[in-house]
């Protein structure tokens, strides 16, 4: 027997957060029946299971990309405005493969795309620390004391960041360029983190999430990831 969220997430239908959400609104029928309890236990072998009407099939193979976004790019598989969005970056994928996490529109870098829900929660939710590295440049001179700041955390929203893994690499009284490691993953939060002290970002770009670093990819390009990338990145995310 296996919880129906943890069963949804596995067919690429949705992360276990957003599969609570879609049993909690009426939207999962198990043989026929709809269920709204979250702790719902099913028979995978046997059972059938249906989301708006359409029956899940079984596990097919799972998915594991990666992909350089560039600048100017959603994260976003549907966009009302029909803005470019990753979405036409991701040809020949199978349609469960979605993006895991936010880069925001004008950041660029390494994104992970996968059908395998169960994975991008964990490597998602703040409870499982996953690491993410960026290389921002900035205006202004970051000077010790800032970079200081923000390896303590700083206040967000009211609410204090965790603290960053920050290096300055180059720094002038126009500009400086610096990496920043964190572990959180709030909207926006570098980008915010940076404007809190008083260096708004230029320009931003992710170089490594979960163990796995941006290689040889030219914006807009994407690759299959290696089976070791793939074990780096459950190891990452820790056990299920």
């Amino acid at each position: 027997m296996i919880r129906l969220n943890k069963f949804l997430a596995g067919r690429g239908v949705a992360s276990r957060r957003q599969a609570d959400r879609l049993i909690t609104e009426g939207r999962v029928s198990v043989n026929g029946t709809v269920v709204e309890d979250l702790g719902t236990k099913i028979d995978e072998s046997g059972d059938r299971v249906s989301v708006d009407g359409r029956t899940v099939g079984g596990r097919g193979s799972a998915v594991y990309w990666m992909l350089n976004k560039p600048a100017g790019y959603l994260v976003t598989m549907d966009d009302p405005f029909e803005r470019r969005s990753v979405r036409e970056l991701m040809s020949g994928l199978p349609p469960s493969v979605k993006p895991v996490g936010r880069l925001d529109k004008d950041s660029e870098g390494l994104l992970i795309l996968t059908n395998d829900g169960d994975l991008a929660f964990r490597l998602t939710h703040p409870r499982y620390e996953v690491a993410k590295r960026y290389v921002v440049r900035v205006k202004g001179e970051v000077d010790e004391p800032a970079a200081a700041r923000l390896r303590a955390g700083v206040f967000v929203e009211g609410r204090k960041t965790a603290p960053a893994r920050v290096e300055v690499f180059e720094k002038s009284a126009r500009e400086s360029v610096l990496q920043v490691e964190i572990h959180e993953g709030r909207k926006r939060e570098v980008r915010n983190m940076l404007q809190a002290v008083g260096h708004p970002v230029l320009a931003l770009k992710r170089v490594m999430f979960a163990g796995l670093s941006l290689s040889h990819l030219a914006p807009g390009e994407k690759r299959p990831l290696t089976p070791p990338e793939v074990l780096r990145l459950r190891k990452a995310a820790g056990p299920r």
